[in-house]
């Protein structure tokens, strides 16, 4: 595993495992300001909650809503607590590209559930379950309502943070988080198929990544971009595309990102070539294929 934490390559570990690895070594690092790891849902792991507790660490992370935790004396799910709580209203927030309003409420809680190692085999699940201390948490509750008042998304965090942190600013930090989700949308699945690219030096990865970046930055400038001419743009790319879109969701970053390449990649064969020899092009290769199906 390459990682600027190392000169060398890394063994490979558990996700987790190797999660806190790095956290130590940002600890270590001596930043100006105090850190907070915001992960997301694959961090609710109550062992690795306590490890991070005893080591001093402050963190934000995203749990399943089937997730137990003690409140008022009992142990419950998570989504069970969430129904008795008291929302607000916080503030306007874009979801998919459309307006919508975040809602957040918080309660304590207390993690008294055994922590259950990873096993394939599920008959050593209960004798692997191991105890441990009771963990205090802050389990804030964040739901993005639409316009009409229908529920679109809704995460369960939990945190150590003292409440000097306002509920909403946690929640909006890992709105913030949250929206890194669709630059990796873009770099694995939607645009860039970053997990097949081939490079084999950590440098090579790192300039490929420098491009790819950029591009999608460039993607979500032409997703917000106001005025006639921006609409005109996106609306050029998405044919470039080929994308098949649908009436509800006309343009995505995704499409932007194909019908940009294919842009840029016809004002390349444009300084080549001249519209009379592109022209000959197509009528040569559409006359075999004419030829091929006779």
């Amino acid at each position: 595993m390459l990682s600027t934490r190392a000169e060398e390559v890394l063994a490979p570990e558990k996700h987790l495992h190797e999660l806190t690895q790095r956290i130590t070594w940002l600890e270590q690092q001596n930043f100006a300001k105090p850190l907070v790891h915001i992960v997301d849902r694959e961090a609710d792991s109550v062992a690795h909650l306590r490890q991070w507790q005893a080591e001093g660490r402050q963190w934000l992370v995203r749990v399943k809503a089937g997730s137990t935790a003690s409140h008022a004396g009992q142990s419950r799910a998570l989504s069970q607590i969430a129904r008795e709580m008291t929302y607000r209203k916080t503030r306007k927030v874009d979801y998919k590209g459309k307006p919508a309003i975040q809602w957040v409420g918080e309660t304590a809680v207390v993690l008294t559930r055994q922590a259950q190692p990873f096993t394939k085999d599920r008959a050593d699940r209960k004798t692997l379950r191991k105890s441990g201390e009771p963990l205090p948490a802050r389990l804030v509750v964040s739901r993005i309502l639409g316009a009409d008042g229908h529920l679109l998304a809704e995460w369960y965090l939990l945190s150590n943070l003292e409440q000097e942190v306002a509920d909403e600013r946690l929640a909006l930090w890992y709105y913030w988080r949250w929206r890194i989700e669709s630059y990796f949308k873009l770099l694995k699945g939607g645009g860039h198929q970053l997990e097949n690219w081939q490079q084999e030096s950590g440098e090579a990865v790192f300039k490929r990544l420098l491009i790819a970046s950029q591009a999608c930055a460039v993607s979500w400038r032409l997703m917000r971009a106001k005025g006639e001419f921006a609409e005109q743009t996106r609306d050029f790319l998405v044919r470039l595309s080929g994308r098949q879109m649908k009436r509800s969701q006309p343009v995505t970053a995704s499409a932007l990102l194909a019908g940009l390449y294919m842009l840029l990649a016809m004002c390349e064969t444009l300084e080549q070539y001249t519209p009379q020899e592109l022209a000959g092009f197509a009528k040569e290769a559409i006359g075999w294929v004419a030829s091929r199906r006779l």
